[in-house]
């Protein structure tokens, strides 16, 4: 116990909380009590996912514990173990790409007891403090190939083993993040020119084969399909792989400018909506409450992203930003997709509406997240004297 108390009076010395991001916090309860609703109104009449409602309110409080146990914690001690933390998150990574539980395809889960355990969701995590460190290590160091390649090595020990699973979706959510590092950083324009042109020829090959038929490694067939029903969508297919994304146009169309009220959406509460309460809950909140709540839902995500920006400028050191920056990233992306596919404006993907959508491991690392980010808040340059 006398090794605790030491340990925690070294890490929170000095500590004012008058210097706590309460904007941030509130946009985070927000944001989390109204998903929590919606996931309750999604879920209404369907005993087996009554227990849903509960665990998510059991993260979410456990998230906001976790907010400020690690606000109370300088963020420099979590990049000073970057290493046995990567190294941890490779094993668990290796060992679900092995043993993991399977849902469309791919292995993304372990089943502990009645929760269910998705390791990518801390990886993003894991991976943002890793770049964080490497940055930091090397701000003195020009910006040659070298430089970018450090970094993507760094990146790529998680982004493969998470395309093993097989999650293209989360390998693009790593890729942006790294992509936004690097420009931050300043790397070259011969070096973002190149990087452009690698990719823009990889997704044309991607889309083009797709279109074909031809079978591409490493990506699933209903992943080819989802590309090739967003390119060339078939208007004959009511009820094939397009019934998702056309009962999410229905829905949003149908609430409005105010929506049909709370527990009241035809779409969501006669369950022709799928995965209402995951990848479709804007579409469900936006037959519910309209376009003011689809409005409502994009401006408390603006203002997460903007506090997390804000203390990204704020930082005190290079990591500290890059902590804050990857953040904020991570939660704009993730929005901007899901809200995109559920207006149809971008291929189906999986990924969740970030603090909003079901799903303890998101929101749980969502929230280790945003704690980290406080303890960047609270140890701001400004502060220093």
């Amino acid at each position: 116990m006398g090794c605790i108390r030491v340990f925690l009076f070294m890490m929170t010395r000095g500590l004012s909380w008058r210097n706590f991001d309460f904007l941030l916090l509130g946009a985070i309860v927000l944001a989390s009590a109204f998903g929590t609703a919606m996931i309750r109104s999604a879920v209404a009449g369907n005993e087996v996912l009554q227990p849903l409602i509960a665990r998510q309110v059991y993260f979410a409080i456990l998230g906001v514990a976790l907010i400020f146990l690690l606000a109370s914690i300088d963020y420099r001690y979590w990049l000073a173990l970057y290493r046995p933390i990567y190294l941890v998150i490779i094993i668990f990574l290796v060992t679900l790409t092995g043993f993991g539980q399977s849902a469309f395809g791919a292995q993304r889960w372990f089943t502990v007891g009645v929760l269910f355990l998705q390791p990518t969701e801390f990886a993003k995590i894991a991976a943002i403090i890793a770049l964080a460190r490497y940055f930091e290590s090397v701000q003195d160091k020009p910006r040659d190939l070298r430089w970018v390649l450090g970094a993507v090595l760094w990146a790529s020990g998680i982004i493969l083993l998470i395309l093993l699973q097989p999650n293209l979706s989360n390998v693009m959510v790593l890729s942006v993040i790294l992509a936004v590092m690097l420009w931050v950083n300043g790397i070259q324009i011969k070096h973002v020119i190149i990087a452009a042109v690698i990719g823009a020829l990889a997704l044309v090959s991607v889309i083009a084969l797709s279109v074909l038929g031809v079978r591409i490694p490493g990506l699933q067939a209903y992943q080819q399909e989802r590309i090739v029903n967003f390119v060339v969508p078939d208007p004959d297919d009511t009820y094939g792989n397009r019934y998702n994304v056309q009962q999410a146009l229905i829905a949003v169309g149908s609430g409005g400018v105010i929506g049909q009220g709370y527990g009241h959406g035809s779409q969501t509460q006669l369950r022709f909506l799928k995965v209402r309460h995951t990848d479709f809950i804007f579409a469900a909140s936006s037959e519910e409450f309209g376009m003011v709540g689809g409005v409502l839902i994009i401006l408390t995500l603006s203002i997460i992203i903007w506090r997390c920006i804000r203390a990204a400028q704020k930082a005190r050191d290079v990591s500290g930003s890059m902590l804050a920056l990857g953040i904020a990233t991570l939660i704009f992306f993730q929005g901007a997709v899901n809200i995109g596919m559920n207006l149809n404006l971008l291929p189906v993907s999986g990924l969740p509406l970030p603090f909003i959508s079901y799903g303890g491991s998101g929101l749980t690392a969502l929230m280790i997240g945003i704690g980290l980010v406080e303890s960047v808040v609270m140890r701001r340059k400004d502060l220093e004297f």
